[in-house]
């Protein structure tokens, strides 16, 4: 599909400079773009790039309009410009057309109009399927479960009974929503698995990335709120709630009962102990370990950056030595202040 700029400018509160009537049907980065492509620039340290581009036009802000050879789309957050753009000119085909004759679909499911069930796919009994929403190939939908409009489930995909999706998500490859959570009671070392008989529930325009998993509550439900981004291979375990608009990137880990708080921003190869909250707005950077409830917004970080290997294993000696070192500044400090109060007297 092709735009013209000036319907890209209407349709993404843009302002055209130069021919409006130029059509993009791609995006591209400033480098690579060529007749017929958009591109954009939304740091100006890159805007060396601008004097080399091919774009046909480009998504940048007022400050870089100076620079520009081509058409360009003015706005004020040229990244946000971009990725509305990507939306419009998004050529991803959908995950299944139609209902394939594979599919098994009990009689006692609802599907509404518009739905595209790929071959090999199991709707169970009681599940509903909302208009306009795709399921791919080899997926499962579990008894009583619902999927919202215009929701998009890539290929083997299992969502579990008892779960809920809101309107618009995007589920991809793998994903399992669902699974019991990890709970077990010790008998003299039998563990006695205690069933999970809460749910999930999944808001509005949530994103889920391939290979994650979402476990079913205990008792009540495990949460995910409107507006949510999950990166692929997170594991969110049960009775999480994870609050509106925020974000958790690759391979986090949240044990059982966690709350965050709404747009929060967790970075990637993170680990959140079980039973703590953290606070609305807050942001942990990446490999950082969570060990206590974090009360007020801010940044938080605890993972360490790797060094040159031998500085590392100066600082892992070092590291080793701090228990005998705070044993030896505490004996110091003990005779420091008997000599001061001898000297006193």
């Amino acid at each position: 599909m092709a735009y013209s700029l000036a319907k890209l400018a209407e349709l993404v509160g843009a302002t055209v400079v130069g021919d409006g009537n130029l059509e993009v049907s791609r995006v591209a980065t400033l480098e690579s773009a060529g007749q017929g492509q958009v591109a954009f620039l939304a740091n100006s340290k890159y805007r060396k790039h601008l004097e080399q581009t091919q774009a046909s036009a480009v998504i940048l802000s007022e400050a870089d309009l100076p620079f520009c050879k081509s058409a360009a789309l003015v706005m004020k957050n040229p990244y946000l410009g971009f990725a509305k753009v990507a939306q419009l000119l998004d050529c991803t085909p959908a995950p299944a057309e139609g209902i394939h004759p594979s599919a098994v679909i009990s009689p006692g499911a609802v599907v509404e109009d518009g739905v595209s069930i790929g071959a090999n796919t199991v709707i169970e009994d009681g599940a509903f399927i909302g208009a306009g929403s795709a399921i791919g190939p080899n997926g499962f939908v579990g008894k009583h479960s619902r999927i919202g409009a215009r929701c998009i489930i890539w290929s083997n995909v299992a969502i579990y009974h008892g779960v809920s999706l809101g309107d618009e998500c995007k589920v991809h490859a793998g994903v399992v929503i669902g699974a019991d959570g990890f709970g077990y009671a010790n008998d003299k070392g039998k563990w006695e698995p205690i069933p999970q008989t809460g749910g999930v529930r999944i808001g509005n325009r949530v994103e889920i990335g391939a290979g994650t998993t979402i476990d079913r509550g205990a008792l009540d439900d495990t949460i995910i709120e409107d507006n949510v981004i999950i990166d692929n291979q997170v594991q969110i375990a049960h009775n999480v709630v994870i609050g509106t608009g925020s974000a958790v990137a690759g391979t986090t880990v949240f044990a059982g009962s966690v709350t965050v708080g709404k747009y929060c921003i967790i970075g990637g190869a993170c680990a959140i102990a079980g039973h703590l909250s953290i606070a609305d707005g807050t942001t942990i950077t990446g490999m950082s370990m969570v060990t206590k409830a974090i009360t007020e917004p801010g940044v938080y970080s605890s993972g360490t950056p790797a060094q040159p290997n031998r500085e590392w294993r100066k600082s892992a000696a070092r590291f080793r030595q701090l228990d005998d070192m705070h044993r030896r500044l505490k004996s110091l400090e003990e005779k420091l202040a008997a000599l001061g109060g001898d000297a006193g007297e």
